[in-house]
């Protein structure tokens, strides 16, 4: 079941003490021959919304040729003039420290901290962030077995998929002070992109605890047939989590998406969520993100998204939830 468990969630194989598998990195251990790309990323919002961080530490290794180290800032704000965003690429060394996640040569991304800087194109960034630890790992996938498999060729986690964030980014001459910001550690990794997905992740404000909803949904291509679009992830009330989506209710998933925002129907057991997502024009960046073996895939992102959720449950009156300014909403395809 999608939640807790997947993955084998438990003890570490490589000797950093128990934590969960989904969390290790996996690039220290791909073949020369192989193609692999992964991603450690984390995105947090201030309470208030309108303002907003997105670090990725992404990996990307072609077949026979040795991997590369990726280092991404974008900082939103609702106010400016738009995104401020950064990316430069290493070829330096590429490690696992110790605790686990990843450095990018001084650059490094563990689960109880974000520090790094970077520089392109005449703009900078740095940062440095403190994290705690959170909500038990999400394991997106519904069987563990899944995450041993050839297919997907893309595998998804999140080992912090609720945490607070502390610390100060600086990019583009401007400095944000994060205090207890609410966010998210993702973690991503495989041979090759998915055709066309989109990424969900929202925080809820709600009584005296924070709900939250991470869901990736993707249209994946086998052969010349493209899937309909199959969701996976959690939307979590009061700390009890709803897995949503899943091979076998594809026919109840619904996506209508463009670039700026979707409305959605994800379908759990015992539990359905409509919603939709929107965000303005000005506050998305573009990046692209290279497939390891050739191609790549225009990708839409914004942090600083308004998502807004009918939660329907057997026996119960219907939830409303809003999240103003804070959630993320992600769009990638081959256009």
């Amino acid at each position: 079941m999608t939640g807790e468990t997947g993955d084998d969630v438990g003890a570490s194989s490589k000797g950093h003490g128990r934590r969960p598998s989904c969390a290790e990195a996996r690039f220290p251990l791909v073949a020369d021959a192989a193609a692999h790309y992964e991603s450690f990323y984390l995105k947090a919002c201030a309470p208030g919304g309108g303002l907003g961080v997105w670090l990725r530490y992404t990996v990307l290794k072609p077949p026979g040729a040795a991997a590369a180290g990726s280092l991404w800032c974008t900082l939103f704000e609702a106010t400016s003039g738009g995104p401020v965003a950064v990316r430069q690429t290493f070829q330096g060394p590429l490690a696992e420290p110790e605790g686990g996640y990843i450095q990018i040569g001084g650059s490094r991304f563990t689960p109880r901290e974000a520090v790094g800087d970077a520089e392109a194109g005449g703009r900078s960034a740095s940062w440095r962030i403190g994290l705690d630890h959170g909500a038990a790992p999400l394991a997106h996938l519904p069987r563990g077995w899944l995450y041993r498999a050839p297919l997907p060729r893309t595998k998804l986690c999140s080992p912090q998929p609720a945490v607070r964030a502390t610390g100060q980014v600086t990019a583009g001459g401007r400095t944000v002070e994060l205090d207890g910001w609410p966010g998210m550690v993702g973690h991503n990794w495989g041979t090759q992109h998915a055709e066309r997905w989109v990424w969900l992740h929202g925080t809820f404000a709600t009584r005296d605890a924070e709900d939250w909803l991470d869901v990736a949904v993707a249209r994946v291509r086998l052969g010349r047939v493209l899937t309909p679009w199959l969701a996976s992830g959690a939307l979590c009330l009061d700390g009890a989590r709803h897995p949503l989506g899943g091979p076998g209710r594809w026919r109840a998933t619904s996506i209508a998406e463009s670039l700026e925002g979707c409305r959605f129907e994800l379908p759990g057991r015992r539990v359905r969520v409509r919603g939709r997502v929107q965000a303005t024009r000005s506050d998305l960046v573009g990046w692209v993100y290279e497939d390891p073996a050739g191609g790549s895939h225009d990708v839409a992102n914004s942090s600083i998204a308004t998502m807004e959720l009918t939660v329907e449950r057997p026996g119960m009156p219907l939830l409303a939830l809003t999240c103003t300014g804070g959630a993320a909403y992600e769009l990638g395809m081959r256009a």
